[in-house]
């Protein structure tokens, strides 16, 4: 038994469920936020049996995409002055844990 653990953008969230749903893989979603850009996100908590792993991780991979976004960068120089350039980053995709369960019940 393995405890999946998926964050993914809240871009590819709504996918990423119905894709889930259609292979009947339970699943239970929590809103959280990234600390780096500080954007909405959904952490996918799933129970699932060891042979069915890659079949979870091939439905997050389907429907997560990373992309590229325009972000400000503060910079403060030698003078004090403060300024915003805009960076290119890479948002988006999904960041995967799998763990293994020692116990797992459903009541």
């Amino acid at each position: 038994m393995k405890m999946v653990i998926a964050v993914v953008s809240n871009d590819d969230a709504n996918r990423v469920q119905k894709g889930l749903v259609k292979e009947r893989i339970f699943a239970t979603r929590l809103s959280t936020k990234g600390g780096f850009l500080r954007e909405g996100n959904a952490t996918f908590l799933i129970g699932i049996n060891d042979e069915k792993v890659p079949e979870v991780l091939d439905i997050i991979e389907k429907y997560s995409k990373t992309r590229s976004k325009i972000v400000p960068n503060a910079i403060v120089n030698e003078f004090g002055s403060f300024s915003t350039l805009p960076i290119e980053v890479s948002v988006g995709g999904a960041t995967v844990f799998i763990l293994n369960v020692d116990q797992f019940i459903k009541l």
